[in-house]
């Protein structure tokens, strides 16, 4: 009888705890989206975790699928919003510029534009805002008395992708919406890459992951600390390629190896990145910093126009084709984000986020 009392205590605070009860409220939430109405067993009184599940769950009665999706989708957006996740960050001020940035920092020095992703605490996650202040950034720093651009990352991480928050910010027009516009805004993202007339180098300071590793294929220089790995995860969330990268990646290093970065998830250590063309040069995080930007510095000093010109030469024997990747890429993706594999992927990624 005291270990029945126990048990009911320690599921009474299971319950009353604000954490648990969100906890709760998100398993209930994916189980009833991916599976429909509770139809297991109810666990013993002395099992408190899982009859707390077993009862949020059933809690939740027969609403549709459909609708626990889309409540799913909204508990996870208000979440976000509560952490800070959009709130902007320090803005910086480009020299000679009008435009104030949110999630980045753009300074321009030495005839080096330099675009540093600033959302350190979400390892400079990219949102929806970013993309468009990336183009912002990039269609600046073209038109600017710099000689090269540089990116990299705030902290300790290049970049660790999308911020799959956007995926749960679903517009009035539904999925089929919120596909389209993406989209239409990924497509936008990377032509500002493939048309972007100077030299352009990243200098990836730590980890790097999707849309981070996949545009590295159209910059000229990749520089890295030999801590950075490179991360295309995109059949474990149900998407596919991006950023010109089912072309360039087995150009560069060939079907064989790059379908194990796309199609298998296969993470890549920098020295392995550069083993395969990827990145073209590996520098002991201790001297990273002083070392690359050194070389930057001194890249900076060589004729702008030489430089540009032959950008521009090398990137016109296939810039089309790269505008037909990029459209293609788009397209497929599109009716990935649209499917049910993605969106279970996705969910069953914050599921593993929320685990009790």
């Amino acid at each position: 009888m005291q270990q029945f009392e126990q048990a009911k205590n320690k599921l009474s605070t299971l319950k009353k705890d604000p954490g648990n009860e969100v906890k709760l409220k998100i398993y209930a939430l994916f189980k009833q989206a991916t599976q429909g109405p509770c139809n297991t067993p109810k666990p013993g009184m002395l099992d408190f975790v899982n009859k707390a599940k077993w009862d949020a769950w059933k809690s939740l009665g027969s609403i549709s699928e459909e609708e626990a999706r889309q409540q799913y989708c909204d508990l996870i957006g208000s979440l976000v919003e509560a952490e800070g996740g959009s709130s902007a960050q320090v803005a910086a001020q480009p020299a000679g510029s009008e435009t104030t940035f949110k999630t980045l920092l753009v300074t321009t020095e030495d005839n080096i534009t330099t675009i540093k992703l600033n959302r350190p605490d979400k390892k400079n996650a990219i949102t929806t805002d970013m993309y468009n202040e990336i183009v912002a950034a990039l269609e600046q720093a073209a038109k600017d008395d710099s000689v090269i651009t540089v990116f990299t990352g705030a902290g300790d991480f290049y970049c660790s992708g999308n911020d799959l928050n956007n995926f749960t910010k679903i517009p009035e027009g539904g999925v089929q919406d919120m596909a389209r516009r993406a989209g239409d805004l990924l497509r936008t993202y990377v032509k500002a890459y493939i048309d972007f007339p100077k030299p352009l180098v990243a200098v990836v300071n730590g980890p790097a992951v999707g849309i981070s590793v996949t545009v590295l294929g159209l910059f000229d220089l990749v520089y890295a600390t030999d801590g950075a790995t490179f991360h295309t995860p995109f059949s474990q969330l149900g998407q596919s390629a991006e950023g010109c990268s089912s072309y360039t990646f087995p150009k560069i290093m060939g079907t064989a190896k790059a379908s194990e970065m796309l199609l298998f998830n296969k993470k890549l250590t920098a020295v392995q990145a550069c083993e395969l063309g990827l990145v073209t040069e590996v520098f002991p995080d201790s001297s990273f910093q002083s070392e690359v930007w050194t070389r930057l510095r001194a890249y900076a000093k060589l004729p702008p126009n030489s430089l540009a010109l032959s950008k521009q030469l090398i990137r016109s024997m296939e810039k089309e084709r790269l505008y037909a990747v990029n459209d293609a890429e788009v397209e497929r993706l599109i009716e990935r984000w649209t499917s049910d594999e993605c969106f279970n992927a996705i969910m069953s990624f914050f599921q593993g986020k929320a685990k009790l």
